[in-house]
């Protein structure tokens, strides 16, 4: 299983991506950057990257790293119910509630650990 590092001013920490298909495409398309963005208990990033949907959850438990398709956005959930289904991509390594910290505009910076 494939491990990744979520990076902001805030907090670091990595995750450890599942065996799905969009977990691959979205590994291969690292690094990817942008902005945070914030919606509850839940922090996403604008990726650009368009995949389709895959086994979408409608629930994402603390700590689900997953991508939104409607929105083309890498989500990491920490107490939030997804808007819509999610293609679950994997869960982070630690507790994710330390991700309440980032803020909207704030750097975040997704790498191949």
């Amino acid at each position: 299983m494939a491990k990744i590092k979520i990076v902001t001013d805030k907090v670091e920490m990595l995750a450890t991506l599942n065996e799905s298909e969009s977990a691959k495409t979205f590994y291969d398309a690292l690094p990817l950057e942008g902005s945070a963005n914030r919606w509850g208990d839940e922090v996403y990033l604008d990726i650009s990257l368009a995949m389709p949907e895959e086994d979408p959850q409608a629930e994402a438990p603390p700590g689900t790293i997953a991508y939104w398709p409607p929105g083309r956005a890498f989500c990491i959930f920490f107490g939030q119910t997804p808007y819509s289904p999610v293609n679950v991509l994997g869960q982070t390594d630690g507790d994710a509630s330390e991700f309440s910290k980032v803020g909207a505009g704030d750097p975040i910076r997704i790498e191949k650990a």
